[in-house]
């Protein structure tokens, strides 16, 4: 499969970026497992501006199932015989999704449109003509039919088309799910400096959307038995294993856990949320009423018997024992850390699987009593995210996950490894194997 992202930049600016990508992938140093998460000092890749640098920028916006996000990459040439490298990002988001704009797009092209202004105030203007600005749907456009996401896109694309910006061929699309799997996995691991030419290790990536979840590594080239995809990327081939999970995130997972217990589709009772608790609740397209159940059963056990219904038989154990030493979990598995008071939201942290699942219990049984968490789906939140991990996706108890919500200062999500697609336009190729 050819990489979906294509460039119609100069060959003068397309080899300069090159370069960029080149020289922090050889220049690159593996970091420390715990200095290349949260918002720490960058790792030696990230190089300040000096004084008369000369900077480029490129704009990708995430248009994610939650919430909009925009990315601007600065990469920066120091000297006359020095190469550019990566300098730094500026990160913002909106929420929430475009999808959930689906019955007024204009106000999908609005937010897009907000959030273009962090790119003007950040790019200067004399470059605006030279940076690309481009934006990937995920899974929350995945899930819709064509002609309404597609409707959305056109929104997006007249705001493309009215601005200062450089809009490449292909500007504007949705994201299939592998290939968001394997920008993630080229994102973290070009980050933490784990695609060094002179090494062979890297790490994992769990992302947990609201839509979709994805699970991308490397494993060991003598290992037939699992099915990989080739990426051809820094004149070099990698052989990962991607699956993308379409209705597993963790809102398609709340959605698909109400529906379980319910018996009425005008309330959504579930023993995952507080006994006497009762509100609404939105995700893409639909409002619902969602409650607690006062006469029926509650806790962890109760819940995770709904929960499993969303897992069992639909995601896959892909057999990763013994092909990666640690595996980076973001989005999602970030945030609900956060909120259970399981890491720091500023620096991350080091969990076990088995973390997820006790603190899942001590929330659960809380909200049994009606004591209500930071928010009412907090219980069914972890207990799916340990239903997944151990269930769903194999972990052992005692597997070490890295929680990150940043690698080297930058955001830990496809964004960059798209950017660098741009750039270096990567070949993926579905189903290839090193067998």
């Amino acid at each position: 499969m050819q990489a979906i992202i294509h460039t119609n930049m100069s060959m003068k600016m397309k080899l300069l970026l090159l370069l960029v990508v080149l020289v922090v992938v050889i220049g690159a140093q593996v970091s420390e497992w715990t200095d290349v998460c949260g918002g720490g000092h960058p790792s030696a890749m990230l190089h300040q501006t000096a004084n008369h640098s000369r900077v480029y920028y490129a704009v990708m916006f995430d248009a994610g199932s939650t919430g909009t996000r925009i990315h601007v990459y600065a990469f920066v040439h120091t000297q006359a015989d020095a190469l550019p490298m990566l300098d730094n990002e500026t990160f913002h988001s909106v929420k929430p999704g475009l999808s959930a704009h689906v019955h007024s797009p204009e106000m999908a092209a609005h937010s897009v449109r907000t959030l273009l202004k962090v790119a003007r105030s950040t790019v200067p203007p004399l470059q605006w003509k030279n940076t690309p600005v481009m934006l990937r749907a995920t899974a929350g456009l995945r899930l819709m039919s064509p002609d309404k996401a597609q409707a959305l896109l056109s929104q997006v694309q007249h705001v493309f088309d009215d601005s200062p910006f450089l809009v490449p061929d292909n500007s504007v699309g949705i994201m299939d799910g592998t290939t968001e799997g394997i920008l993630a996995w080229v994102t973290v691991n070009f980050l933490s400096g784990h695609l060094h030419v002179l090494t062979e290790q890297t790490v994992g990536i769990l992302d947990l959307g609201g839509a979709s979840t994805q699970i991308t590594f490397l494993p060991k080239r003598t290992d037939c038995s699992v099915e990989k995809d080739r990426v051809d990327m820094f004149n070099s081939s990698f052989h990962l294993y991607t699956h993308s999970y379409l209705g597993n995130g963790l809102m398609a997972a709340r959605l698909s856990t109400l529906r379980a217990h319910s018996v009425s589709s005008a309330v959504f009772k579930s023993p995952c949320l507080p006994k006497r608790f009762q509100g609404e609740w939105s995700f893409g397209e639909e409002t619902y009423q969602v409650s607690g159940d006062p006469d029926g059963a509650s806790g962890y056990r109760a819940c995770y018997e709904d929960v499993l219904k969303t897992v069992k038989g639909i995601v896959h154990h892909p057999r990763f024992e013994d092909h990666v030493t640690l595996f980076y979990a973001f989005s999602f598995y970030f945030d609900r850390a956060v909120d259970a008071n399981l890491i720091d939201e500023h620096h991350g942290g080091r969990l076990e699987v088995r973390d997820f699942k006790r603190r899942a219990k001590e929330v659960c049984k809380e909200t049994s009593k009606d004591v209500f968490p930071v928010s009412p789906f907090l219980c069914l939140d972890l207990t799916y995210i340990s239903c997944l991990l151990k269930d769903g996706l194999g972990f052992k108890d005692n597997t070490a996950l890295q929680l990150c919500k940043k690698v080297s200062n930058m955001e830990a999500s496809w964004a960059l490894g798209a950017v660098l697609d741009h750039f270096e336009n990567f070949q993926i190729h579905q189903g290839g194997g090193a067998c």
